[in-house]
């Protein structure tokens, strides 16, 4: 494990975001355990882990939906706690919830119109251009690809200097998902801020300066993305005889070799020169090497551990707080039902 989790934060204040020993406890379930990072101003910050490893949970206390039970975090320099200060920094922020629950009755435009009015809209054609959802039609007859699109433009749509998002693709075809990629890579270059939960791992490379790995509520791991790539080792495959193969996949290093007719493929995390020199001295039909599944890399820190879903825990919250509603642009609370266009269950 990377030794920067367990870095005090000090210092970090002036960062768009900032997670200090933030816990939720449901007495059952430890959802979050002592979270503890930084977001750099214009970084895109992954947030990975399975379903129910508490990802959804640390969004929801940051846009001040859940109250921690111990910890705190700072947004744009708004302490979490702070409702106040939260709701001033919610103008400044772009926000895009893993359920979206936009009204079905009206349309995608009625949706943005709302939205529009609440926080802004500057950006708005730009977006309609990017993602294209059918904004004349009303919201029941969308495709989950096209619902997600209407939440991403309105998530952006005004601007914020930092955005959260939750499973942000979900639903997307492969090619709005390669056009997501790279505008979010243009709006780093802008110096926009963006966090988001993911556990889709083959999009993080593509768009990640650094990585948060959460297994359980806690935080294991703390990365920039190549480094935690390098120390995966690499993606073997071999052809070559049985003795041959025996003797390559009895090397130090070698992890999770898997026969095939023909030779054998492994994750290789020892000596490179081990592994040439072995190679070497075998007549080696063929042989690739190259990076592993990001996948692979991942997996020790995930485990077979069972996991509890985070929408299961979450409810037993609500009758904590009123803020059982959620709206799908800016974070920010809304009490009632279907006032609007775009409200979603927290």
């Amino acid at each position: 494990m990377s030794g920067e989790v367990d870095q005090p934060l000090a210092g970090q204040a002036d960062h768009p975001l900032v997670v200090e020993e933030l816990t939720k406890d449901y007495g059952s379930v430890v959802a979050n355990d002592a979270v503890s990072f930084a977001v750099k101003e214009g970084e895109v910050f992954g947030f990975l882990g399975p379903n129910g490893a508490g990802k959804s949970t640390t969004i929801r206390m940051l846009l001040g939906l859940l109250k921690p039970t111990s910890g705190t975090a700072s947004v744009l320099g708004a302490d979490i706690r702070d409702e106040a200060a939260l709701t001033e920094a919610k103008r400044r922020i772009g926000y895009l919830p893993a359920h979206l629950g936009f009204d079905g009755e009206v349309t995608g435009e009625a949706v943005l119109d709302y939205h529009g009015a609440v926080k802004g809209e500057s950006r708005r054609d730009e977006l309609l251009e990017l993602f294209t959802p059918p904004i004349e039609r009303p919201v029941r007859e969308y495709s989950t690809g096209n619902k997600r699109m209407l939440g991403l433009v309105q998530a952006f749509m005004h601007d914020p200097d930092l955005v959260i998002m939750d499973e942000p693709t979900a639903g997307l075809d492969p090619l709005k998902q390669e056009g997501f990629n790279e505008f979010v890579r243009d709006e780093r270059d802008r110096g926009t801020t963006v966090f988001f939960s993911s556990h889709v791992l083959s999009e993080v490379r593509r768009v990640c300066d650094r990585v948060g790995i959460l297994r359980a509520g806690s935080l294991v791991e703390l990365e920039n993305v190549e480094a935690l790539l390098h120390r995966g080792g690499k993606h073997v495959r071999v052809h070559a005889s049985d003795a041959a193969v025996a003797a390559i996949t009895d090397l130090d290093g070698v992890v999770d070799p898997e026969r095939f007719a023909e030779g054998a493929q492994f994750i290789y995390a020892g000596d490179a020169n081990a592994l040439l020199r072995e190679l070497a001295a075998h007549d080696v039909r063929d042989v690739e090497i190259g990076e592993p599944p990001i996948e692979d890399v991942f997996a020790h820190y995930y485990g077979g551990e069972e996991v509890v879903e985070e929408e299961t825990i979450g409810s037993e919250d609500e009758e904590e707080t009123d803020e059982g509603e959620e709206t799908a642009g800016d974070g920010a609370v809304d009490g009632s039902e279907g006032d609007g266009a775009g409200t979603t269950n927290a």
